[in-house]
């Protein structure tokens, strides 16, 4: 579980972003990254178990996303994130490819699994899976825990169909999709609950054919 500190320091930082008051605040940072480490530790070693290509001895270090934004490109200049992000994969910190997230955010928190924007040369080759094997991503998507918990995101869908799929395919609406991911939200209170752990490995656990699925698909 965690702090209910941690939470309230992410509520302050929504009210508060700014560098003078992070400064100020500096020790209630460490605090709370380390109670995100703590969990992080926790949940390693359990969804080794389920996903053979996490490392159990991973450093929980390099599964917690930086709090400090990249304020080069964008229109918001808040310098910090309003959230811890936790991302679980084979490869190393940093690294896009198919895996397991963990967004804690005060009233916004949600566990996902799958790949966000994969490059184009990805995309073409998962979009080519799904057509090849239209049935088995159906099953994945339809099963009773996965329909009960997660939904898939289509935010990012092109608008028509991608070249060489037909547009009257009745399976277009995967086919169009640019980001594979699913996702599902968890509310505050389950935080501070001992059966934390438990929650999310089962919800990591649902969503885990869906990141295998994937990884088949680019050959990892």
């Amino acid at each position: 579980m965690l702090k209910k500190e941690t939470l309230v320091f992410l509520k302050n930082v929504i009210e508060n972003n700014n560098r003078e008051w992070f400064a100020e605040n500096k020790v209630k940072y460490e605090e709370a990254k380390e109670d995100v480490l703590e969990l992080v530790a926790k949940i390693i070693p359990e969804l080794s178990k389920i996903d053979p290509l996490i490392s159990s001895d991973t450093d929980p270090k390099k599964c917690v996303m930086r709090i400090y934004r990249d304020v080069r490109f964008g229109k918001n200049k808040d310098p910090y994130k309003n959230n811890f992000g936790i991302w679980f994969s084979s490869k190393t910190k940093g690294s896009n490819e198919p895996g397991y997230y963990l967004h804690i955010q005060p009233g916004k928190s949600f566990i996902a699994g799958g790949y966000w924007m994969p490059e184009p040369p990805h995309v073409k080759l998962i979009r080519q899976e799904i057509d090849y094997n239209i049935d088995e991503f159906k099953d994945i998507i339809n099963n009773r825990d996965f329909k009960n918990n997660f939904k898939l995101g289509t935010g990012s869908a092109l608008k028509n169909a991608p070249k060489g799929y037909d547009p009257a395919d009745p399976n277009i609406e995967y086919l169009k999709l640019k980001s594979f991911e699913a996702s599902m939200s968890i509310n505050d209170e389950e935080f501070f609950k001992p059966t934390l752990v438990n929650k999310l490995v089962t919800s990591f656990t649902t969503v885990s054919p869906l990141v295998a699925f994937l990884r088949n698909a680019i050959d990892v």
